[in-house]
């Protein structure tokens, strides 16, 4: 049974105990998944015995993500995908990054009520996570986890992010294929390419392709895109109609995202891709360590001291950066 997990029952697990859960989770059980995805919410120190564990089988499941502003119909788009995947016997994770709770700081967990049509289903698993102020729309423990679905043997993992303009462009560098939904009445095409989600898309779907104004705005797409420079041999993203409600044009986008895996394996765009991805996760982690010894250290004091020297121009940024990096390295 699919389940919408909260992250309990992520207490008490020890390094010893980590193998059986992943073993456990990669066999289907929701809950040793759910386990493991809290154990990356939480930041736990056991994080680097998960992803030792979990190392060798990562890499297979394809990660779309998909994004635009709120309203489009994400979650509704999200569940007809779900269908559709299940239907092609796909196992379906997705990973739905809501807004923060202003009160617990937690998932506002509404949207997945939409999704209810699979809750009953073994072959999804779905879980929200709270973005907590993140402003590209993404958690910063959203890499991580996906990590761990893609380990525990699902074949697509689907990123819902929540929708905050320019910012939601962080989607891209995680994902293997981006979906940018737009629906008519929501602002015209222009308006879309100042919000610079024109340059993201490996596909554009306009929603609500039942509303008056659909097609104007898919022949709008149609003409920006077709005046990008795009080198020779590059992936030419289609503009797709769908009404995510009633599941209509569905099953002609996961047609398009299966071509777009393909060409990312001929043309060895998509090794380049998640290598640029993994490259990231790493210098994020090594940052994320930096700073964490840094204020364990009890140093905070003295990078206060470097910053009133740059204000007081007795020291240059630069030079303040390689002292900060010094202190560290003793």
């Amino acid at each position: 049974m699919a389940q919408n997990v909260s992250g309990n029952g992520r207490r008490g697990i020890t390094a010893a105990a980590v193998p059986d859960i992943v073993a456990k989770a990669r066999e289907g059980d929701a809950r040793s998944v759910g386990r493991l995805v809290s154990l990356v919410e939480d930041e736990s120190a056991l994080l680097p015995d998960l992803m030792r564990a979990l190392a060798p089988y990562a890499g297979s499941a394809h990660v779309v993500g998909l994004t635009g502003a709120p309203g489009v119909g994400k979650s509704t788009s999200t569940n007809a995908l779900v269908g559709e995947l299940r239907r092609r016997e796909l196992r379906v994770a997705v990973l739905a990054v809501d807004p923060s709770s202003p009160f617990s700081g937690g998932a506002l967990l509404g949207d997945r009520i939409r999704m209810g049509d699979h809750v009953l289903d073994p072959g999804v698993f779905i879980r929200s996570m709270a973005a907590r102020g993140h402003l590209g729309g993404l958690s910063l423990a959203a890499p991580q986890a996906m990590r761990v679905l893609d380990a525990c043997g699902f074949d697509v993992v689907l990123v819902e992010t929540v929708g905050v303009g320019q910012s939601e462009v962080e989607i891209a560098g995680l994902a293997d294929s981006t979906v940018v939904l737009l629906a008519p009445g929501m602002g015209d095409g222009i308006q879309a390419a100042k919000a610079g989600i024109l340059e993201i898309g490996d596909l554009y779907v306009v929603n609500k392709a039942d509303r008056d104004g659909a097609t104007k705005v898919r022949r709008d797409l149609r003409s920006m895109l077709g005046h990008a420079d795009r080198r020779e041999g590059a992936w030419k993203p289609p503009v797709l109609l769908t009404a995510a409600s009633t599941s209509t044009g569905v099953e002609e986008v996961v047609d398009a995202l299966i071509e777009h895996r393909d060409w990312l394996v001929s043309t060895g765009e998509g090794g380049r891709r998640r290598t640029r991805r993994a490259r990231e996760e790493i210098e994020a982690l090594a940052l994320t360590t930096m700073r964490r010894r840094w204020t364990t250290a009890g140093r905070t004091d003295r990078l206060d001291e470097l910053a009133r020297a740059v204000v007081e121009g007795d020291a240059d940024p630069y030079s303040a950066a390689d002292e900060l990096l010094a202190d560290l390295a003793d």
